[in-house]
């Protein structure tokens, strides 16, 4: 995977500090911005699984330490809820200025009401999902019941959440009531995902139910049975990333990839503004080139060179195992392991000049199972007759036409 560590400035200048996580082999189609539970930070298992689950589908996703959490500069028990608000709002100006405005909001927990009130102010985000959303932020006095009292004499009191000790401050308990939820939600205008489990004890399946019924259509609810409040089984937060990104699909651009047709046996496509990654069609099978970041590429997927070594290493690996097959030799498995000496970009800066250099594939083959020297050696011959490795060796013609 590609994660990216990123510094953005909030509000009152101090740094937040963030991953942003990108596909392996493609570009991002959309930004996503996530907005982590009460106290929780980015880096949560919850959070990082859904992450995943979104990039593994193509999206790209910034997850950051709100104001005084992780990493992030500034003190929590300064913080409030509407400073949560705006650290998604400047988040979502550092996506828009150094990649592409986010798409989607996804929010956990006290992170979900935050999303709400973030996607009301954020005119790209066209699709929000909350996970284990209270109806109301002001939910987060249930947690400090114990210590409300302290906070409203004292104007503040250490509380213990998670296993950990944050301070409270009254401005905070102040600042949440002044939120209406359902009022937000119920102008919102934006597609709305709910996923809520029946059996949280944090924050109740009750909530799910207030949220859904203050918000306009197109609005979804999800039960997410079985699991708890943070997510903490891997199934669950996977489960609900992928969920996620299909039903964010229908409601956010995706730009539809032109299926490549061809007559021949393969085809080969590379607009201009995308460096060397190269769409190929091989039969019905679409993949991709690139080269290494090293040579300027992205390297979203193998060099052409790398093609050339990947056919010499299947064919060879599927000739050698039909022959022992029918020989009924105990060959249990074969590896073909081929690198080439040259590299494609070095080449191509001297494409119009003969070059002296050989070519030179180095193949390494490791063969598995109950043989003899005699056979071994027989294996070996037959591994030089694979119809790849005759074709490297003979003289060809490339006949170029142009359509």
């Amino acid at each position: 995977m590609n994660i990216q560590k990123v510094t953005f400035k909030n509000n009152d200048g101090l740094d937040l500090k963030g991953r942003l996580e990108l596909p392996t082999h493609q570009k991002p189609h959309n930004f996503v911005l996530f907005a982590h539970c009460f106290t929780c930070n980015k880096n949560l298992s919850a959070v990082r699984n859904i992450s995943r689950a979104l990039t593994a589908k193509g999206f790209g996703v910034l997850r950051f330490d709100f104001t005084g959490l992780g990493e992030s500069s500034g003190d929590f028990e300064n913080t409030n809820f509407s400073g949560n608000i705006l650290d998604l709002i400047e988040a979502s100006k550092y996506l828009e200025e150094n990649y592409t405005a986010p798409t989607l909001l996804i929010g956990h927990s006290l992170g979900g009401a935050a999303a709400i009130f973030a996607a009301d102010a954020i005119d790209s985000i066209k699709a929000v999902a909350t996970i284990a959303a209270p109806s109301n932020p002001d939910h987060v006095q249930h947690l400090l019941k114990s210590n409300l009292e302290e906070i409203n004499t004292t104007g503040k009191a250490v509380v213990n959440l998670g296993g950990r000790d944050f301070t409270i401050k009254k401005q905070f308990l102040d600042d949440i009531k002044s939120k209406s939820l359902p009022e937000i939600a119920k102008n919102l205008n934006k597609a709305l995902l709910i996923l809520h489990s029946p059996q949280d004890r944090i924050v109740g399946i009750k909530n799910a139910e207030d949220l859904y019924i203050a918000a306009k259509h197109p609005k979804s609810f999800v039960s997410l049975d079985g699991s708890d409040h943070l997510l903490m089984q891997k199934e669950d937060s996977i489960y609900v990333g992928e969920l996620i990104a299909s039903w964010a699909k229908r409601y956010i651009p995706i730009p539809e990839n032109d299926i490549l047709k061809t007559t021949h046996d393969v085809v080969a496509s590379l607009a201009k503004e995308e460096g060397f990654t190269t769409q190929l069609r091989s039969g019905n099978h679409n993949l991709i080139a690139d080269e290494p970041l090293s040579f300027g590429g992205n390297d979203f997927g193998p060099s052409p060179y790398d093609y050339v070594s990947a056919g010499l290493s299947a064919c060879t690996a599927m000739t050698v195992q039909m022959y022992a097959k029918r020989k009924q030799w105990d060959l249990d498995n074969i590896e073909v392991h081929t690198s080439y000496s040259k590299t494609h970009a070095e080449d191509c800066a001297n494409c119009e000049e003969n070059s002296a250099k050989i070519d030179t594939f180095k193949r390494t083959i490791k063969l598995t199972g109950q043989l003899d020297d005699k056979q071994i050696k027989r294996l070996l011959q037959i591994a030089d007759k694979c119809p790849v490795h005759k074709t490297l060796h003979s003289v060809a013609q490339i006949i170029t036409t142009l359509v």
